[in-house]
């Protein structure tokens, strides 16, 4: 192996480090975000923005530490974000996901911190914080993506090459962008304080289907869908289960999809019976979070793989032996 190569394949290697801390951080951020939310802690550093009460240190309340540190947070990872892309483009530019990821990671990421203020600087409707909440998702699945990208050129990656039924992928895309709505659907209820608007489960007062106005009907929809959705992804699972042997990453992505509805099913209720008790309320973000991280692997896993990364992977498996039998 050239030396030119060897320190390619370091600096990619740091590249995927940095973009699995980069992950881990965007998922710490948007479980910070629902603390925030779910401790009143929204103006625990007053109307200003970026600094809290004024201050770059301000004085320390119990809700000023929890908005502060959000914030600090959200932050660091945008830094750690501005450094994975520039090193994404630096090892991987050729990539035609990494030309689409990373401009939309760092898009989400302008576009949530700008939301974020703005809900400081001036109170908005449930409709637009609950926006914030699909973004802010969104940003994560970006980066969980890129991170994808640049690790599954270690194993995983010529799955893609291997082509899915025509119906299965439009599965995949349709269960992606109904879950989007649902999560859509449960921020709302949040963020319009309507979470107990139904104090039993999964019956709302002890009747299937209740009267359908205000913060009940916003109840009632939420858990309508979100229990279309869990048929939808056990029909998913199903498939996918035929497709095991040739796409072991559809099958995987789907059986992991499934298991988060499921736990996301049992933490609403969790959040109904314990009265919104702070760690069924973070429990319920997180896991949506990473049932949306799931889903959105199967998103890129249905999509073909680019030429020139088979190209890549090909010449790995000739130029190796050919430098004297290395890796």
């Amino acid at each position: 192996m050239s030396n030119q190569t060897a320190a390619r394949e370091r600096r990619l290697r740091w590249v995927r480090y940095l973009a699995l801390a980069a992950t881990i951080g965007m998922f710490l951020v948007i479980v910070m975000g629902a603390t925030v939310t779910n401790t009143g802690s929204g103006e625990g550093c007053g109307r200003s923005w970026p600094l809290c009460h004024g201050r770059f240190i301000p004085t320390f309340a119990v809700a000023t530490l929890i908005e502060f540190s959000h914030r600090f947070v959200t932050g660091i990872e945008g830094i750690l974000l501005l450094v994975l892309s520039v090193g994404a483009l630096l090892v991987a530019r050729q990539r035609r996901e990494v030309q689409v990821l990373v401009p939309l990671t760092l898009f989400t990421l302008v576009l949530q911190s700008g939301l974020g203020a703005w809900a400081v600087l001036r109170p908005q409707h449930p409709l637009v914080m609950a926006l914030h909440f699909g973004v802010s998702l969104t940003a994560f699945a970006s980066v969980l993506l890129l991170s994808v990208v640049l690790w599954d050129q270690v194993s995983g990656d010529a799955y893609r090459d291997r082509p899915l039924p025509s119906g299965m992928t439009a599965l995949i895309w349709g269960v992606f962008l109904f879950t989007y709505l649902v999560v859509y659907l449960g921020a709302y209820v949040r963020h319009s304080n309507a979470s107990l608007a139904c104090l039993d489960w999964p019956l709302c007062h002890g009747s299937l289907l209740p009267s359908l106005h205000g913060a009940v009907g916003a109840v009632v929809l939420h858990r309508g869908a979100a229990f279309i959705d869990t048929i939808l992804i056990a029909l998913m699972v199903a498939w996918a289960w035929r497709l095991r042997t040739t796409r072991p990453d559809i099958w995987l992505g789907s059986l992991l999809a499934l298991i988060s509805i499921l736990a996301q099913s049992a933490s609403g209720a969790f959040v109904v019976f314990s009265r919104m008790q702070l760690f069924s309320t973070l429990s319920h973000s997180a896991i949506v979070t990473l049932l949306f991280g799931f889903l959105s692997y199967l998103l890129l896993h249905t999509l073909p793989r680019p030429a020139v990364s088979r190209m890549e992977r090909t010449l790995q498996h000739v130029v190796a032996p050919a430098a004297g039998g290395e890796p």
